[in-house]
């Protein structure tokens, strides 16, 4: 173990505030949250170490005076002050049965234990804390992880296998789940960053996106898509054809159909899955006029915009 002082890089004279002032600034610099350099949580491990001994009154004299090292552990020489020590027979020190001599829950200065997570809970917002476990003295959790991954249609609506790469650089083959919505989240127990205290990895949080697709649109568990229909159609009725996860249907349009007006087909979106019923589909017809000119529908438009004019952008006035 490196001098502890070197380790936060501050002087054997340096204050209390001063040295509380250091720890804070390497340990929101290397927590693994904040730095995914491979070598930052041994580094991280090291600030605190060093802090646990130089950031108590106690563990500090003891450290100044040569009676403990870097790692808190008792040197040969000199064990006065230790919980459970008695004067041996040879004129050393020598500990009770049973005795711990760091005191109850590890180091103890005028303040009490020091527990450097108090300081993590302010530095990042209670996580590390948060995370120490529900028992008194368990070994906090690793930090959790976040990763995104991209799946088609196709695969949302069936299920599938992805891979994807987590922020600790291993890629792993994970399971997309038969229905799954955009944005929602899978949880990878234990594929998290490791327990710099010896507790179990966090866990890999993985968020699932779906693919842009080339007719339909993502709408929650609804599927949205445009659909073609000629002049002709909206304005006398037709019967067309609708393409639909499942293959392609016959909708009847109503004939003075507007373009924009959605049509719904209950049930053809994405399937149910999870508790949830399936979605719809949301169909909006959008007419579309023939290439080039046509002398004959010229000349109707031109009878509708002299003889029978109407003012289809009505309600956009503000």
């Amino acid at each position: 173990m490196r001098d502890p002082y070197t380790t936060l890089g501050v002087s054997k004279s340096a204050s209390a505030e001063d040295i509380k002032k250091a720890f804070r600034r390497l340990a929101k610099k290397y927590h693994p949250d904040q730095n995914k350099d491979a070598k930052a949580q041994d580094r991280f491990a090291e600030i605190n170490q060093a802090y646990e001994i130089v950031g108590d009154d106690t563990k500090r004299g003891q450290f100044d005076r040569g009676e403990i090292d870097g790692d808190g552990k008792p040197r040969a020489q000199g064990f006065e002050g230790f919980t459970g020590a008695r004067r041996g027979a040879a004129g050393g020190f020598e500990f009770e049965a049973g005795a711990n001599p760091f005191g109850r829950g590890g180091f103890r200065g005028q303040q009490g234990t020091i527990d450097p997570s108090d300081f993590f809970s302010d530095l990042f917002g209670g996580g590390a804390r948060g995370q120490r476990g529900a028992a008194q003295g368990a070994p906090s959790k690793g930090e959790d992880v976040k990763a995104d991954v991209t799946v088609s249609l196709l695969d949302a609506v069936h299920g599938a296998e992805a891979r994807v790469t987590l922020p600790t650089g291993r890629t792993l083959d994970i399971k997309i789940p038969a229905g799954i919505e955009e944005g929602k989240q899978i949880r990878l127990k234990g594929q998290g960053q490791p327990s710099v205290a010896g507790g179990p990895p966090g866990d890999a949080l993985i968020v699932v996106h779906i693919a842009k697709h080339k007719l339909f649109a993502v709408d929650g568990r609804d599927l949205r898509v445009d659909l073609p229909v000629a002049l002709y159609e909206a304005v006398l009725g037709a019967k067309v054809n609708v393409p639909t996860l499942d293959g392609t249907i016959e909708l009847s349009l109503p004939a003075g159909g507007r373009s924009g007006r959605t049509l719904r087909l209950r049930g053809k979106g994405l399937p149910a899955g999870n508790g949830q019923a399936a979605g719809d589909l949301l169909i909006t017809p959008r007419i579309v006029l023939p290439e080039g000119s046509d002398e004959a529908l010229d000349a109707v438009m031109r009878t509708w915009r002299d003889e029978k004019p109407y003012n289809p952008r009505g309600g956009m006035e503000t």
